[in-house]
């Protein structure tokens, strides 16, 4: 019985210091609509922030923007007239209002995550942290992957990301 009560008491103290974990699946996106899956992104709180883990691929090699979104779409909508891929997922995710683009490191809105690194073969795995936002953030938002990089800055416009090509939505 003692045995017993003991394996239990480390088995719950196992439970409540494991850390929860998010996992997003990765779709492409078009002015079609959600395409296929590329994969998925983990998220994960860490004592120095936002663990993003991605196993991803299909995607064009190079330095992609990795952005949360405001909205819980991955939808085309019009903006400015045009249909737009994922544009249902809205801007950048800046709870504080600061309407400017600094980086996960900077003091802009929280929508910025380190850029995603894409290898040779179209796959990315590289791991980062983002030290000012956390698992519950994420929650009713979307992930966006943008072509080109992000320079953290409002010059070029949004940093000069480009096009909407990937998004998962945060349940």
């Amino acid at each position: 019985m003692m045995l017993r009560t003991m394996l239990i008491s480390a088995s719950l103290l196992v439970a409540a210091s494991a850390q929860a974990a998010t996992d997003v699946e990765m779709h492409s996106v078009s002015t079609d609509g959600v395409g296929d899956s590329v994969g998925s992104i983990h998220f994960e709180d860490t004592d120095h922030g936002l663990k993003i883990t991605p196993e991803l691929s299909g995607l064009d090699t190079g330095i992609h923007g990795l952005h949360v979104h405001a909205n819980p779409s991955c939808e085309p909508a019009e903006k400015d007239g045009e249909t737009v891929a994922a544009a249902a997922a809205g801007s950048h995710y800046d709870p504080e209002e600061t309407g400017t683009h600094e980086g996960p490191y900077g003091e802009g809105h929280l929508g910025d995550l380190p850029a995603l690194s894409v290898d040779a073969e179209g796959s990315a795995s590289l791991a980062t942290l983002a030290p000012r936002i956390t698992e519950d953030d994420l929650a009713g938002r979307a992930i966006m992957i943008h072509t080109g990089g992000d320079n953290y800055t409002d010059e070029p416009k949004l940093g000069g990301g480009g096009a909407r090509v990937a998004c998962g939505v945060v349940e």
